[in-house]
């Protein structure tokens, strides 16, 4: 299955460090659920433990997946709005124009904290239309919130 390119834009990609990240809180996770299957089992209630592996089995396909959906996270900076994209079979591409963004957040987890990323968050006055671009590098995150605000703060002004 070809993905959705958009002809003349050339995407940013996020850090490969975080798929480290991902793969790091996805381990845990998987972890928490083996262990609980495990003492439903050892406790006898085996119809708890059947859907854990199901859950299991879904986390381990995910763990697998995730340098790949790591590669699929990009962003580009246009002249009149923000565009992203993200997804593997079910691809999201969003165009979020600079006047309409209201807040530009920057979160750092620990484990990304750690390896130096962090993630952007733009809210909207649509709640459907927030877009959040994880592992980005926190000096790239700073920048690129400093030009967004500046940008969406011209933009909203009418300049």
């Amino acid at each position: 299955m070809d993905r959705l390119e958009l002809p003349g834009v050339t995407w940013r990609g996020v850090s490969p460090k975080l798929v480290w990240v991902e793969l790091v809180s996805g381990a845990v996770f998987l972890l928490v659920v083996l262990a609980i299957a495990v003492v439903t089992l050892l406790l006898g209630i085996w119809w708890v433990a059947v859907p854990l592996g199901v859950i299991a089995v879904i986390s381990v396909i995910n763990l697998a997946l995730t340098g790949r959906r790591v590669r699929s996270i990009g962003y580009q900076l246009r002249d009149d709005d923000l565009l992203f994209r993200r997804g593997i079979m079910w691809q999201r591409f969003v165009a979020v124009p600079y006047g309409r963004m209201q807040l530009v957040d920057i979160n750092r987890g620990p484990i990304a904290r750690g390896l130096g990323l962090s993630e952007l968050k733009f809210v909207t006055a649509a709640a459907a239309a927030g877009v959040t671009i994880p592992g980005l590098p926190e000096n790239e995150a700073e920048e690129l919130r400093d030009h967004l605000v500046s940008v969406a703060e011209s933009r909203r002004a009418g300049l």
